[in-house]
């Protein structure tokens, strides 16, 4: 039996870990979200690709879902007293390791699905990883300029057109990134003597005169909540924890990226699909993106798990990214989002009665819909949760369970 997981998070890899059980001799190649990506302190960080890799291989922290488990953070200490930024995202010592090293490898030419394998060669997860992509790939988000300033005392940085609309690599971004306190302090920034020299300007009587210029009410005024700003998804995500109301949200690169090595074929192969229990927008949604991804999922038997429980995710805030593309945060939301053109097989909790019947909606006409308890609150609940997913799958004439 062959299945393919387009995955992104602590959701998706728990899940897979309950998939590996109820489904030992499967062949499950995961497909990863890259979308996440950031680069930081000069290092390449994948955070959904490192999620599934330690979950599956032994590493993880099990308690909070992400980083390493037993980790240290001496380099972070360090890092902080030289206020070396950004201090909104902790990464252990052990944690630095993996980013070290999958840095280097991509420095030497390689690309990031051959990284992953070396990586992976480590942790032996027990499934195919691949990203989605090699071609970089980041999540941004466009926030109104003052939401930002209000919270944080932020300097406006770049327009939506200038940076959402085009790709940008990470460390633009960092370096205008908003400020606040845990910017660098004043001596961190050019000294005065390197920005050109006073008399290098033009003469004061040069300058057009000041009835010359615009009124200043015919400027747009700082605190106009309607300028739009773009920062890192994870910057909104991390620092922010999603408060800031989001406007839009970004897959910057994705339209011009191909699907990495292995990607296409191992849907083709595949007897079905399961999405798991992930981040509809940015994690699962950044995947289809992809061009000839969801294409290719398409024409295959796609069972999906709802993350949405009650109206609420189950973790995360994937409720604040619903809204920022204008969908409610429930489970029949979720499917329409999706659609019936992707989605043939919808396992929601069990609680929510009313979305399943908004499901069996006319409109979603073809989407088979199960309702069972969906809380992963440990690895029996969770393997039970896999064996819905393979048995609606079965049932939707996926294949074989043999």
């Amino acid at each position: 039996m062959r299945i393919v997981v387009p995955a992104g998070g602590v959701g998706a890899a728990r899940f897979l870990r309950g998939l590996k059980a109820a489904a030992p001799d499967a062949q499950i190649t995961v497909i990863g979200n890259t979308g996440d990506d950031i680069t930081l302190f000069g290092l390449r960080i994948c955070p959904d690709l490192d999620t599934v890799m330690y979950t599956l291989g032994g590493g993880i922290n099990s308690e909070q879902g992400w980083g390493r488990a037993a980790e240290t953070f001496s380099v972070r200490e360090e890092l902080a007293a030289y206020e070396a930024q950004p201090l909104w995202f902790t990464l252990g010592d052990r944690d630095f390791a993996t980013h070290i090293l999958r840095t280097q490898l991509l420095g030497s030419g390689q690309p990031l699905s051959a990284v992953t394998a070396t990586l992976c060669e480590r942790w032996q997860p027990g499934v195919t990883l691949l990203p989605m992509t090699d071609d970089r790939v980041e999540t941004h988000v466009v926030v109104g300029e003052s939401d930002v300033t209000e919270e944080t005392g932020a300097r406006p940085s770049e327009s939506l057109d200038h940076a959402a609309r085009q790709h940008q690599p990470a460390e633009r971004y960092e370096r205008n990134g908003p400020a606040d306190r845990d910017q660098p302090a004043q001596h961190d920034q050019p000294a005065q003597h390197d920005q050109p020299a006073q008399h290098d300007q033009p003469a004061q009587h040069d300058q057009p005169a000041q009835h010359d210029q615009p009124a200043q009410h015919d400027q747009p005024a700082q605190h106009d909540r309607h300028f739009p700003r773009v920062i890192h998804f994870q910057e909104w995500w991390v620092r922010y924890g999603a408060r800031i109301p989001a406007t839009e949200i970004v897959a910057s690169g994705a339209a011009d990226a191909v699907p990495a090595p292995g990607v296409l074929d191992a849907v083709a192969a595949a007897d079905f699909v399961l999405l798991p229990p992930s981040n509809p927008v940015v994690s699962v949604g950044t995947i289809l993106q992809v061009p000839g991804v969801r294409d290719a999922l398409e024409r295959k038997t796609v069972v999906g798990v709802s993350p949405i429980i009650g109206g609420a995710p189950v973790r995360g805030m994937a409720d604040s990214c619903l809204a920022a593309i204008g969908v409610p945060a429930s489970a029949a939301s979720v499917a329409a989002w999706y659609g019936p053109s992707l989605l043939n097989g919808w396992i929601v909790d069990d609680t929510d009665d009313a979305d399943k019947a908004a499901v069996d909606d006319p409109e979603l006409a073809g989407i088979a819909v199960r309702a069972r308890p969906l809380y992963m609150h440990d690895l029996p609940a969770t393997i039970q949760i896999a064996m819905e997913c393979l048995d609606l799958a079965a049932a939707l004439g996926a294949g074989s369970l043999a």
